[in-house]
This record gives structure tokens, C-alpha cells and sequence, in this order.
């Protein structure tokens, strides 16, 4: 428990003040230093009655916060000032952003702004106030990259400092993390950030796993030191003679990536052989930056052998975040798997702290005249969703995610020149990359000289050629062919304009329905009959009655359904439901406290056992859907709708059986599959649903999904296999 005294206190905030201008590390004047601890005296004073949940200060945060943004990314006074006041506005009434305009600046206030949560109207809706503040916070984007950068620090600081924070919270926390803020630090290039919001969202998510694993790395800590010091002394002896100035390091694999490896390639901690990857730095003019990556490669490879399918050129071809280096993966002397980086001191600064860095080198290299990278290609493609944003703030957040994925494909015009998309993308989307106009114009395309249709999914190294006609325009169906968010906001935007043309014949038909039915044409009853239909916007309503997709006797069903909320009193009051049509969540959520005598289904998305860590969604009409914490589906859930979630107690032992799954390796042999089936079936007298099995040779692989009570049977029906002759490995899969 945290005991306050204030002596004490004004002490530690003096000491992190002072460590805070350690990070700075300023060579500005004394001018540049007094803004930002007038910075430090406003917020000192907004939070001087204020707490976190831990109990201490509550000034403590934005000035780690600030720490943050000026030691770990890299960022200079304007950020560290908007660092430190940016809960100022929120939190104390007394100030507002006219205050900060007036003290600091229309940059300051600007930035402060857009890291100053929405309040009003969003908590009780269904639209979730997590989507519209992170659809408030990238709308910045186009003018300052800085408040996406200052929000991430704000929510690394908030994720290492989870533990006070009730249970609950902490999932839903970490899921929103997971889902949003990892990916989007990733994008940035803040790898050191992203991979550490990413362990501690399993933390939080996965205590057992993290723990496990954390514990694991901890024991073999001494045997890694040992096996890279072996490692690298023939490299280093070999760098040094050729006269290369260079450092080596080693970076330990995060223990989230450690536990995605594991779960996708269903295989223990201990055959995870890239637990690090030893990174060779050199410094080089940016003239001679690839000749001496390329001479340091065949240093390396002079020693170790290299594992031909796991090279990466990312210098010939920057990622999309600005990210260069130059991968290889060779054998060491002790028969093991070793990941080598190799990169220029400027690459590895980039690598590190991401888009400061990035634009700090550009700048250095062309004061005058700015080059465009990979990085600002992406800026400038949010940028363009971000002018024209979904209206729903759960779509808009769809959207964007899509632009938050790194892999990637790269592609060629008709005259050879080279275009990054991210993986999955269509030739509609390429298109629609070229130009806005020839995307809506396209009919097919050529594909290395082959006729594809729209959506034909790209792959690295493919040649394309749009073929288009004037005739040509978007339909509905495309955007089931469109990956990438450009091209789905280009059709939406044609799509709507398209509609438009029908909207005021479709408005004067609905009206002339409504009269005859003596319904009043009033926003509310217009808004409960979108939500009949689940449409999000009256133009597409309006479309659907001007096509005769509704008709008159549509709408006669709808009344007779929903009589009395439709025939409403003549003030129109009463608590409708939201856009789409739905109760208030606080209306909405049961009171669960267990699942044993709730009405519930069990996700065939993760299979949860009881005896499983679980969340619940709670859907509009009370539908119970129990999920595993880890699940994907279930992390977007939290972040998407954390108001819909509930986390009641489900007990070891339950009467029912559910359904789970297992994969099954071995050698196979006469006699095994009866045996297998002998433990499942009569031994453990459990039902098999589906039983799958492949041979290659000797070795045989199985999928079996059965019923179970919970995870004590499932725990011994593996072990008991186990122990069958022959079987390699047992391990409980996500879905069948």
C-alpha cells in the first residue's frame, strides 16, 4: 500500500524533473529551458490535488511521460511541453486550450489538443469511446505527426504502471494495445516501444505465459551470454583486421514474438531457436552505406554458412516505416541457428527511434529539398483517408488498421518501376495506388503479361498493367475485391455519390409510405427505422427505398413490429436507441457474476475449456459468447467494445462437455492409431468429433477434436498420450 508524505514526494518529483532533462540532453539556450519548466509549473500546479491509482502523484506521468518522448523517441522542447500538459486540459477545468494558446504557443495548443480524450456523449454508446479517441487522435496526423508520438509514450508510461489498475481494466487495456497501439509504434519504426507494449499487453493478458516465459529466458540468461561471445569472436577479429568501425550487440527476442512463434509454429520454448539476433553496427558515409553492409555480409558468411531462404535486402528496399538493415541467417560452430543484422550507424538510430530519427537524417542529407521514403508515402496514404473519414468511428478504426500491418509486397509498373502495397492486396488496389481516376475506370488488368481479373491477389515481383475504359465505374462488389484502405475509400466515396443521385426520390417515396401509415417523418423515427435495417446513414436508406429494396409494405412490417416506438408522443422524447439502432450499454449488460446457470455459447474461434482465463461479449440482445483472453477475436473485442465485456467465474468442473482440439505428432506405426484412439475413447471415455490425420513418410501428423468437462481432462487425456510409443508431440490447438 502506498503511504503518502509529501516531503518525500516533492523530492522524487524534483529527482524525475531532473532526469528528464538528462534525457533532453539540450544544447539549446536558456530560453528554450525555461519554456518547458514553465511547462513543468503548469502541470505541477493543474495535478497538485490529484492522484493515480497507485496513490502517488499524479505529476509523476507526464513527466515520464515527457522522459519518454525526449529519451526513447528522440523528441525536442515543443513535444516535452506537450508532454507535460497533455492531461492538463482534461483533468483541471481551470484550464483550457485558449490558456495553453496564450501561454505556449497555437503549435502547443494544437498538439495538447489532440491528445485531450473526447468526453460527452460517447461513454454511454455503443460507438466506442475508445474508437473515437483514436479516430480524434490520427485526425492530428495530417498536420503533426508529434501528437501520435506523445500518445504512444502517454500509453507505454500507462502499461508500465497497469498494476493498480483493476483486473478488468487491465485486459481491456492491454487488448486495446495489443490491437492498436503496438501495431501503429510498429509502423513508426519504434521497435524498442512496440515490442515492449506488446510483452507487457501479454502481461496482462496472459500473466501465466508471460511469467512462464520471463522465468524460462531468465534460467538460460548465462548459457546465451556464453554461446554469442563464441559466436562473434571470429567476426570481430575479421571486422577489425579489414578496418571497419563497427560495434556488436546482441538483441533478445521479446517474449510476446517468443510466444507467437510458439503458438504458430505449435512448438515449444526450447525449439525456438532465434531467441536473439546479433547485430553488427558500422559506421559508413551514406555514399558507401550499402558497399560496406555488403562487405561486412561476406565477412560473415566467410566464417558461418548461410541459410539461403532467410535473406533480407532491406537497404535495396527500405519497409514502409523506414526501416533498413540487412538480415542473414547462418550456423554456428555449435550446429545452431543464429539471425545476423547488419546496418549503418544512421540505420540502426532509425531502427531505434523511428520517425524522429528517420526525419532528422533527412533533413541532415537535404536541407533544401526533402526526399519522400516509404515512411511519408504511408503518412501521406492515411493522410488521405483521414480527409475523407468514415462517419462511424468503428469503421473508420477498421480502416485504418489494415494501413497498421508491415508486410508487404513489392510490384512493378509496365515501365519497371517499383511499388510497396501491403500483403494481400488486389490489381484494384494497385490502380487504384496509381491514380484515383484509373482505379474507378479499371475493367481488368495484365498480370506478367496474363489477363486477371480485379481481384487477383499480388505477390511480390508481379508486373501490372491496368486496362481501363471511360466507360468504367466502381460497383458494390468491389469492395469485397479491395484490400488496402485507399482504394476502399475511393469506392466508397464514388459508391455514395452515386447514391446521392437517388436520395431525394428515394426521401420524397419513404415519405409519401410514412403518411400513409400516419408515421411522423421526424430524425428519430427515421433513425429507429436505419436501425430496423442496420444501416448507418439515411442516404443509404433513402438508396434502398429509391431501388425498391424497401417497399411500402417493408415499411408496414417494420410498424407492426415496432409499434410503439415508432408512433411516438408529439415532443419526440423518450431514450431511442443510438445510430445503429441499439440500447444504451448501460441498459444493455447483465449482471453475471458465473456461467452456471447463464445461457452462454462457447467460441469456436478458441475453444474455451472451463478451468481457461475468459472474457465474455455481451451482444444487443443479451447473447453470451465466451472467449479465451489471448484469443485475436477476442483482444479486438476489448479494444473495440470494452463496454460490452464481462468477466465472470467460470468454475473448474462443469457438468456439460465442450468441445476442444488437439494436434498430434509422431512416427507412425502399426497399431498407433488404435491405441490413440483406445486412451481418448475407452480409457479416458471421452466422444471424438473429428479425427484428422496425414502421413509423409513414417511421420504422421493428427488433428482430433472431442469433448471434454474442462481443462483438468484435456490436461490428462495429453499426458496420458504422451506415453503412447511413437508420439512426438501433443498440443492443444486454438480451433479445429
Amino acid at each position: 500500500m502506498y503511504l503518502a508524505d509529501n516531503e518525500r514526494e516533492n523530492k522524487e518529483i524534483v529527482k524525475r524533473y531532473r532526469g528528464l532533462l538528462r534525457a533532453w540532453n539540450s544544447n539549446k539556450g536558456v530560453r528554450e529551458r525555461n519554456k518547458v519548466k514553465e511547462a513543468f509549473h503548469v502541470a505541477s500546479e493543474a495535478h497538485r490535488t490529484m492522484r493515480r491509482l497507485s496513490g502517488e502523484p499524479y505529476i509523476y506521468h507526464p513527466i515520464e511521460v515527457a522522459r519518454i518522448v525526449a529519451g526513447e523517441i528522440g523528441l525536442g522542447e515543443t513535444a516535452i511541453i506537450c508532454s507535460l500538459l497533455h492531461d492538463v486540459v482534461e483533468d483541471n477545468e481551470n484550464y483550457t486550450i485558449e490558456f495553453i494558446q496564450d501561454k505556449f504557443g497555437p503549435k502547443v495548443a494544437y498538439i495538447v489538443d489532440g491528445l485531450t480524450k473526447i468526453k460527452d456523449g460517447y461513454e454511454t454508446m455503443e460507438s466506442s469511446a475508445q474508437a473515437e479517441n483514436f479516430k480524434k487522435m490520427l485526425l492530428t496526423l495530417s498536420d503533426d505527426v508529434r501528437v501520435i508520438l506523445i500518445k504512444l509514450a502517454d500509453r507505454l508510461h500507462n502499461m508500465r504502471t497497469l498494476d493498480a489498475m483493476p483486473a478488468r481494466k487491465q485486459k481491456n487495456i492491454a487488448a486495446e494495445t495489443l490491437y492498436l497501439y503496438a501495431p501503429l509504434a510498429h509502423r513508426l519504426g519504434l521497435y524498442a516501444i512496440k515490442s515492449e507494449l506488446e510483452d507487457l499487453s501479454l502481461k496482462y493478458i496472459e500473466p501465466e505465459v508471460y511469467n512462464t516465459l520471463a522465468q524460462k529466458l531468465h534460467d538460460t540468461e548465462y548459457e546465451r551470454a556464453r554461446f554469442i561471445q563464441r559466436f562473434i569472436l571470429p567476426v570481430k577479429k575479421a571486422l577489425a583486421a579489414s578496418g571497419i568501425s563497427f560495434e556488436i550487440d546482441s538483441r533478445e527476442k521479446s517474449i510476446y514474438s517468443i510466444w507467437k512463434k510458439m503458438q504458430t509454429k505449435e512448438i515449444p520454448f526450447e525449439e525456438v531457436y532465434d531467441l536473439f539476433a546479433v547485430r553488427i553496427i558500422i559506421d559508413s558515409p551514406p555514399e558507401l552505406e550499402k558497399i560496406n553492409c555488403w562487405q561486412v555480409y561476406s565477412i560473415v558468411t566467410d566464417h558461418y554458412s548461410p541459410k539461403l531462404n532467410r535473406l533480407r535486402d532491406w537497404i535495396s528496399t527500405p519497409k514502409a516505416n523506414g526501416y533498413e538493415s540487412l538480415h542473414t541467417t547462418v550456423m554456428s560452430q555449435t550446429g545452431q541457428w543464429v539471425e545476423v543484422q547488419i546496418r549503418t550507424r544512421r540505420m540502426h538510430e532509425i531502427a531505434e527511434r523511428g520517425y524522429a530519427a528517420h526525419w532528422k537524417y533527412k533533413l541532415l542529407s537535404d536541407p533544401e529539398r526533402v526526399h519522400e521514403t516509404g515512411l511519408d508515402q504511408w503518412l501521406s496514404k492515411v493522410r488521405e483517408i483521414l480527409r475523407t473519414p468514415d462517419t462511424n468511428a468503428l469503421n473508420f478504426l477498421d480502416d485504418i488498421k489494415l494501413t497498421l500491418f508491415t508486410d508487404e509486397v513489392f510490384v512493378f509498373t509496365p515501365r519497371g518501376e517499383i511499388k510497396s502495397l501491403p500483403a494481400r492486396s488486389t490489381v484494384l488496389d494497385f490502380a487504384y495506388n496509381i491514380h484515383t481516376q484509373l482505379g474507378n475506370s479499371c475493367i481488368a488488368a495484365k498480370v506478367n503479361h496474363k489477363l486477371v481479373p480485379l481481384n487477383y491477389t499480388l505477390k511480390s515481383g508481379d508486373q501490372i498493367e491496368i486496362i481501363a475504359s471511360k466507360k468504367g465505374q466502381p460497383k458494390e462488389e468491389w469492395l469485397n475485391y479491395a484490400y488496402t484502405v485507399r482504394a476502399k475509400t475511393y469506392i466508397k466515396e464514388t459508391l455514395k455519390e452515386q447514391r446521392k443521385q437517388f436520395a431525394e426520390e428515394g426521401r420524397t417515396l419513404l415519405e409519401s409510405y410514412f403518411t400513409e401509415l400516419k408515421i411522423r417523418f421526424t430524425k428519430a423515427n427515421i433513425t429507429r427505422f436505419m436501425g430496423y435495417y442496420g444501416l448507418s446513414s439515411n442516404i443509404d436508406l433513402y438508396y434502398k427505398v429509391a431501388k425498391n429494396e424497401i417497399s411500402l409494405n417493408d415499411v408496414r412490417s417494420c410498424c407492426l413490429e415496432h409499434k410503439a416506438s415508432l408512433r411516438v408522443s408529439n415532443d419526440d422524447r423518450g431514450e431511442p436507441a443510438d445510430v445503429n439502432g441499439e440500447l444504451p450499454v448501460s441498459k444493455m449488460l447483465p449482471s453475471i457474476p458465473d456461467l452456471d446457470d447463464t445461457e452462454f455459447t462457447a467460441s469456436e474461434c478458441c475453444l474455451p475449456l472451463p478451468g481457461d482465463d475468459i472474457v465474455c461479449y455481451v451482444s444487443t440482445d443479451g447473447f453470451i459468447q465466451v472467449h479465451r483472453t489471448h484469443c485475436p477475436e477476442a483482444i479486438e473485442l476489448m479494444s473495440r467494445h470494452a463496454k460490452r465485456m464481462i468477466t465472470p467465474r467460470w468454475p473448474n468442473r462443469h457438468l456439460n462437455t465442450f468441445q476442444t482440439a488437439m494436434k498430434v505428432t509422431g512416427i507412425d506405426r502399426k497399431g498407433l492409431i488404435y491405441e490413440l484412439i483406445n486412451v481418448i475413447s475407452e480409457q479416458m471415455n471421452f466422444n471424438i468429433k473429428v479425427f484428422h490425420i496425414e502421413t509423409s513418410g513414417d511421420v504422421f501428423e493428427s488433428t482430433i477434436g472431442l469433448f471434454v468437462h474442462d481443462t483438468i481432462d484435456i490436461n490428462r487425456m495429453m499426458g496420458e498420450i504422451k506415453k503412447i510409443s511413437g508420439i512426438s508431440t501433443v498440443t492443444r490447438v486454438m480451433k479445429l
